[in-house]
């Protein structure tokens, strides 16, 4: 199978989520991406979470398609080898602390020297540059300040995490957009690369909406509202009478108005007060009201049939088990059928964006630990000697 990407090389020296997060991405859609790990314990993304005999699962779906070379990057030939490596590539993902890259020798400058065309994504957690760029940051912290930690949970409560390392995705959608502006600048302009600076805490930033542009204009401080969505009415989280929630979004005008015929009260929906979005988050305790004493009367299933008549966005929480059992998501192929390496059946993620005419694909499973390193290391030349001398080092 090929894809858009087909062609390119991907150096990823990352671990656990950002940088690799950003190499699966390209791989989906055609890149040869060729991770360097650390000799014997490899990627600690390998021991996280649930595991599946001696590998984690989350490694089979953050390592699909991808060649795995082990390296010792801290001992000068390793250091060798990936520059050899870099000759060639036309990527080089890395999300170590700033810094780190420069003391193996193998910062930006000794990268372009060898490959001045090559392009060096490096996501760190307060950016390349700055009085912060020092610090450790892993993604919590990223969304901590980047503003998302503050208004994640209820009023006066303490601030909860999302569930998932949104900072750390985040950070690898940018870092995969700028890549790919990257390339279309290398190859329609100059050919030469440059470096991406990606921020974890900037990742996050970016997706915060109004929220600067409204403490800039008026002070205020956005604060947790819990399910609602402040300044926006209605919408919330309406509980209903068999202990389930509904998720209902009343908030375009016209759709307010069916909401309001449907619950029985058309006196709000005609409310000339209430008939633009400013007015009714006004009121938005009055109509928040009125719509949770329509769903306590109603199951879950009778409501989101009623929405869906009259067309209201609303939807139910999905855990994951509803993910699996959604006869949507299997249509979208968002359901991928795969298996472990001893054939145990998995589902894996589907492949975003969708693509019409040059969708990505599954090529090869996660691959074990250091499972192409000898292949690799031939195609730069080396002889069995050479690598069997490598490995009684332990840089390999």
């Amino acid at each position: 199978m090929s894809g858009p990407l087909t062609g390119i090389r991907v150096l990823e020296l990352g671990q656990l989520i950002a940088g690799p997060f950003a190499g699966k991405m390209l791989a989906d859609f055609g890149a040869e991406v060729i991770k360097i790990e650390p000799p014997e314990v490899g990627d600690p993304l390998r021991k996280w979470r649930m595991m599946h005999g001696e590998t984690s699962v989350w490694w089979s779906a953050q390592s699909r398609n991808k060649q795995s070379v082990t390296l010792d990057l801290r001992q000068p030939e390793a250091q060798a080898i990936v520059l050899r490596l870099a000759e060639d590539a036309d990527i080089l993902i890395e999300n170590f602390r700033p810094g780190t890259m420069e003391n193996w020798g193998l910062g930006w400058e000794a990268l372009s020297e060898v490959n001045p065309g090559l392009i060096m994504l490096r996501v760190s957690g307060y950016g390349q540059s700055g009085p912060y760029k020092d610090r450790p940051g892993f993604g919590m912290i990223g969304e901590a300040m980047g503003g998302i930690r503050h208004l994640t949970g209820e009023p006066g409560r303490t601030p909860v995490r999302v569930g998932v390392s949104l900072g750390d995705t985040l950070s690898a959608l940018h870092g995969v957009i700028g890549v790919l502006l990257a390339l279309h600048h290398r190859d329609r302009n100059s050919g030469k690369g440059q470096v991406v600076d990606v921020a974890l805490y900037e990742s996050v930033f970016n997706v915060m909406e109004s929220l600067l542009p409204e403490y800039s204009v008026s002070g205020e401080i956005r604060q947790a509202a819990g399910s609602s969505l402040p300044g926006i009415a209605p919408s919330n989280a309406y509980r209903c009478a068999d202990g389930k929630y509904a998720l209902i979004s009343g908030n375009g005008d016209s759709i307010f108005k069916r909401l309001m015929r449907l619950i029985g009260r058309d006196d709000l929906g005609n409310d000339p007060a209430l008939a633009q979005n400013d007015g009714r988050v006004a009121a938005v305790g009055l109509i928040d009201d009125a719509i949770s004493a329509w769903t306590a009367r109603q199951d879950l299933s009778h409501v989101l049939s009623a929405m869906a008549q009259e067309k209201i966005p609303a939807g139910k929480i999905y855990d994951v088990s509803d993910i699996a059992a959604d006869p949507h998501y299997r249509a979208r192929d968002m359901l991928l059928e795969s298996t472990l390496a001893d054939g145990t059946p998995m589902l894996l993620p589907g492949i975003l964006p969708k693509l019409s005419e040059s969708p990505g694909a599954v090529r090869s499973l996660a691959p074990s630990l250091g499972q192409h390193t000898a292949s690799v290391l031939t195609s730069l030349g080396l002889g069995a000697q050479d690598i069997e001398d490598l490995r009684s080092k332990n840089i390999i």
